[in-house]
């Protein structure tokens, strides 16, 4: 093969230059490189972007195709199918060599590979490589070769492994072909809304991999004091918030945690950091781990006697859940903020979701749609564990009688109030005694605060202790089952 020819990098959801080691290869080989992004919604189907997550990934091709042109390239954009655009860039341009970082999803890794084969069929070199995880999700098992289905095992034989690879420096340069080449404007993709609801989104967030790196710096050097503590005080900045950039690949986890480790190694007392943050990245390892073996369960539950949960369907109280209208202020907060912005802080999350499946007894797949379609950080492997955990159903899963009270969850750790406040202004005059529990205020506070329950603010759709026991019961009944079929 002429050693002229251009070399075919195929962006997905890695939307950077640094940490890329197809794009590293590619412009190792000294020959021009093609950068190509293939939209093709249809054959994402359901698991194709949400709508939150097709705003962000709008700002982020900018971002991108901008890096790109810094470095003396561009990004190229095609429409799917996937296949017929990666021939087509390769029959334009005498490119015969194609190169990708490796996708883990179900739908992507069965089409990737039937890629790979077509390709090589028509004479071309591909080649994929490990890009998105710390580790692939078949490097780590059990001592008898088999998935970790439990969280602290896969940590522990996480770090008993050598330390991840280094990241990779971005190209100082990339070598362009001289020839035009067609390409699709990102406005043209029809990723943002026509009616401009994304203006809470885009007013909070900041797209591309500059932004991540901000964001890292930021964290590095000060979000670690109190970091402990202040990670589950939604109303703090105490969390990183590099979830959605991470899902994006706008920046790589490798470059997180080395980062991560070089300010600890400067400061050795400061232990937080392994302890806690680094162990949030290895959840979300452990989440891909999960769905590399068992690719059903953003569908099915991994225990299948879930199968048969007597699950109540109620669009009313689905929908109530959806608007945050439960009456119940920490969960209708966190409901808000997240159609407000697009994320939620991660305690609330976990209180909305149990709140669905375990007081108003909704299936659980319910709220990982919902939240597919409404997080800017919608990452099918994180909300496939984080739903099938509150649910108890899944791998590590939470324990069926962990129901978490959200009027005491509000009041530990929005102990003031500052968060629901924010996002319930109809209850900013309650007192800190009554915001989380506005149904129980005496009326002359709720007059005072110009607060009507069932006008200004709805009444709670469940009584917690009512809805409480009935979970019980039904998710005993579940275990008890499972119990006697393996008895």
């Amino acid at each position: 093969m002429p050693t002229s020819s251009p070399c075919l990098v195929w962006f997905r959801n890695d939307l950077r230059v640094a940490d890329h080691p197809a794009l590293a290869a590619a412009a190792h080989s000294g020959r021009p490189v093609i950068a190509l992004y293939v939209h093709s919604p249809l054959e994402d189907g359901r698991w194709g972007p949400g709508a939150a997550a097709r705003v962000w990934l709008h700002d982020s091709l900018y971002a991108l195709d901008a890096r790109l042109r810094e470095l003396g390239s561009r990004l190229i954009i095609r429409a799917g199918p996937e296949l017929d655009a990666l021939r087509a860039i390769a029959a334009e341009t005498g490119a015969r060599t194609v190169l990708w970082n490796r996708r883990y999803e179900p739908p992507a890794l069965a089409r990737d590979k039937a890629t790979m084969a077509a390709l090589r069929s028509d004479g071309m070199e591909v080649t994929s490589y490990p890009g998105s995880l710390l580790f692939e999700p078949w490097e780590i098992t059990t001592q008898a070769g088999r998935p970790v289905q439990v969280f602290t095992p896969f940590w522990r034989a996480l770090r008993a492994r050598p330390e991840p690879l280094e990241p990779i420096a971005a190209p100082r340069a990339l070598a362009a072909l001289d020839e035009r080449i067609a390409s699709l404007g990102v406005d043209a993709l029809g990723l943002r809304p026509r009616i401009g609801w994304d203006a809470g989104i885009r007013g909070a967030w900041r797209a591309g991999s500059d932004a991540a790196h901000a964001r890292l710096r930021s964290f590095v050097a000060t979000g670690r004091a109190g970091y402990a503590e202040s990670r589950d005080v939604p109303s703090r900045p105490g969390t990183s918030r590099l979830s959605p950039h991470l899902h994006f690949g706008e920046i790589s986890p490798r470059e997180i945690w080395h980062a991560v480790k070089r300010v600890a190694e400067r400061d050795p007392d400061d232990e937080w950091r392994d302890s806690r943050f680094l162990k949030e990245i290895g959840w979300r390892e452990f989440a891909h781990h999960l769905l590399f073996h068992f690719p059903h369960t953003p569908d099915r539950p991994l225990r299948t006697e879930f199968e048969r949960f007597p699950w109540r369907a109620d669009a009313s109280r689905l929908a109530a859940w959806h608007r945050g209208e439960t009456g119940y202020p920490l969960v209708d907060a966190g409901m808000r903020e997240l159609w407000a912005t697009g994320w939620m802080h991660n305690r609330v999350r976990m209180v909305a979701a149990s709140f669905l499946v375990k007081h108003l007894l909704q299936s659980w797949t319910e709220g990982a749609a919902w939240f597919w379609d409404t997080l800017v950080d919608a990452d099918l492997a994180n909300n496939t564990l984080g739903w099938q955990w509150t649910a108890g159903c899944g791998a590590d899963a939470a324990p069926y009688f962990r129901v978490f009270n959200p009027v005491l969850q509000g009041e530990k750790f929005d102990m003031d109030g500052t968060y629901v406040r924010r996002w319930l202004p109809e209850l900013e005059r309650l007192p800190a005694r009554w915001i989380h529990r506005p149904f129980d205020a005496p009326e002359e506070e709720l007059g005072r605060a110009g607060v009507r329950l069932g006008v200004d603010y709805p009444r709670p759709v469940v009584d917690h202790a009512t809805a409480r026991a009935e979970a019980l019961a039904a998710f005993a009944r579940i275990s008890r089952a499972a119990d006697s079929a393996g008895a």
